[in-house]
């Protein structure tokens, strides 16, 4: 019955916003493969949230990396996989943020997006796209349960903006099926309704 699935399932969703743990829910209940954003083994992350000027461009290029060499085991393999944060994400919201606020130079912001624009070409869109949809307060709570010691220096106005990217992204996303969670009021994490409710949109969207 595997074969028949859609093989790459992709968790969008601003910092803080239950990624992970919506990958978690779902890996256990469907059997799915976990592609896990590189936080841990990051060698770029701690230093970007203490010095996001000088270390801006080569986070996002990491991150790229990264996402693209997925997308490749992906597409070759025979599993479907969930995928923690989209290629997309990067290049549409969290760099031109940094662009914007004058982090990454417009050199170098070029020379990334050029670079997504022929990985992205190369590439199918996810056969699903769940975005999870959170207010500040949220994603603040969120983070303050995790305890991450580089977040704690990440400002609101950093949220804000990325919110705001991301709602004006998902506006305009037509480039595969795509599912929004609220998760301001779903808590799969705490609640058995929630995580119920959470897998039965996800298989409705699906098709099975």
């Amino acid at each position: 019955m595997l074969k028949d699935y859609p093989k790459h399932i992709a968790i969008a969703g601003n910092i803080g916003a239950g990624k992970t743990s919506l990958c978690d829910l779902l890996s256990k209940h469907f059997g799915w493969e976990v592609n896990y954003e590189s936080t841990d083994d990051n060698p770029y992350l701690e230093d970007f949230y203490n010095d996001m000027d000088r270390w801006a461009f080569n986070l996002q290029i990491y991150f790229l990396n990264n996402r693209y060499r997925q997308i490749l085991d992906i597409h070759n393999g025979n599993k479907t996989v969930i995928q923690d944060r989209s290629i997309y994400e990067d290049a549409h919201i969290f760099a031109p943020n940094l662009h914007q606020m004058g982090l990454m130079t417009s050199r170098d912001f070029k020379n990334y997006f050029d670079l997504f624009q022929l990985m992205s070409s190369q590439v199918k869109a996810p056969d699903l796209l769940i975005y999870l949809q959170a207010n500040v307060p949220t994603l603040v709570d969120h983070i303050q349960k995790r305890g991450r010691d580089y977040e704690t220096s990440m400002s609101l106005d950093y949220l804000h903006r990325l919110n705001d990217r991301y709602e004006k992204w998902i506006e305009n996303y037509d480039t595969g099926k795509l599912l929004i969670l609220d998760v301001n009021k779903l808590n799969y994490i705490d609640r058995l309704d929630d995580r119920e409710e959470v897998i039965n949109k996800i298989s409705n969207a699906l098709g099975f």
